[in-house]
């Protein structure tokens, strides 16, 4: 068993592995993850900044930021959590489960967030008993891997181009739930730029929506020939 999943506090570990829908089905049996899920977030961000930071001595600020999200967007993640077993062990509703939601990379990912954020205060608030655990899942990703996520990062791409050619100020991102299912939800967004849309998109989550928006504005500068 993988050492975030090695908790004192069982009851701890068992809401970071329960998803809302599985929550609203089992009233009785718990809150669901997704405070965990926020605070783990949070965490990951500064592990892995400071992980880059100490391996890459050379690399300035944008590229640090490319290759962080390169290993905390939702693919990435969801990887680490099928390495250490969270497909197996996801407490999900009926409902998610027949849409596939044990390998649903959004779900499998916020969970492994819920799980650092649990791990984190299983562990008295101790950020270093969390890298220790979490580091060596940093350290099996090809530099490979990295760069070619990083290379395409579409936010990063807008922000930087925004910022050389436009504004010192980044693109806001708005973004709100436009249908879908509780378990499947469907989002929008748009991508301002000191109160001006550049670009809209849709996703199956806030990421995956401000993501297709970042593309569309890139889009629209390449065909005005301006990116």
């Amino acid at each position: 068993m993988h050492k975030l999943l090695i908790f004192k506090d069982e009851k701890l570990l068992c809401q970071a592995l329960t998803h809302r829908s599985y929550a609203n089905e089992n009233p009785t049996e718990g809150d669901h993850n997704e405070r965990l899920e926020f605070l783990g977030d949070a965490i990951l961000n500064f592990i892995t900044g400071e992980y880059l930071y100490s391996r890459y001595p050379q690399k300035g600020e944008d590229e640090l930021t490319r290759r962080r999200s390169a290993l905390v967007e939702e693919k990435q993640l969801a990887k680490f959590a099928l390495e250490i077993g969270l497909n197996q062990k996801m407490r999900l509703g009926k409902g998610t489960i027949q849409d596939g939601g044990y390998q649903n990379p959004n779900l499998l990912s916020s969970t492994f967030e819920a799980v650092i954020g649990a791990y984190y205060l299983d562990n008295n608030c101790n950020i270093e008993a969390v890298k220790v655990a979490v580091e060596p899942l940093f350290d099996f990703v090809s530099q490979h891997t990295i760069e070619s996520r990083y290379n395409v990062d579409s936010k990063n791409r807008f922000q930087e181009w925004v910022q050389k050619k436009l504004c010192a100020n980044p693109p806001k991102y708005k973004t709100q739930q436009i249908g879908g299912s509780p378990h499947l939800p469907e989002f929008a967004s748009r991508v301002l730029v000191d109160g001006k849309e550049f670009g809209q998109g849709k996703g199956k989550n806030k990421k995956d929506a401000e993501k297709a928006a970042a593309e569309d504005a890139i889009a629209r500068l390449q065909r005005e020939e301006l990116f």
